[in-house]
């Protein structure tokens, strides 16, 4: 996995398509959790080249931002159920 690593590195100084492990490490998710949400059509934008699964760097940040942020967002609105916690 370490090879990984330094090619999303890399990729992502250079081309910014990144390959599904690349794409896992970079979002932070296990590879078999992005095939199978790639599966359900409930993951990040990707595009085929030929064969081969491609993920960009801006649709990964795009999404990542989309789906992160409803969580933080309703903890630090005010009335929602986290707020007056450990209090």
């Amino acid at each position: 996995m370490g090879d990984a690593i330094d090619r999303a590195a890399d990729a992502k100084r250079g081309s910014p398509f990144l390959t599904t492990d690349q794409a896992a490490h970079y979002i932070g998710l296990a590879t078999q959790t992005l095939e199978k949400m790639r599966r359900e059509r409930r993951g990040p934008p990707y595009r085929k080249h030929g064969r081969y699964v491609r993920y960009h760097i801006a649709d990964l940040d795009a999404w990542s931002e989309a789906n992160g942020s409803a969580d933080r967002q309703s903890q630090s609105e005010p009335g929602s159920k986290s707020e007056g916690k450990g209090q």
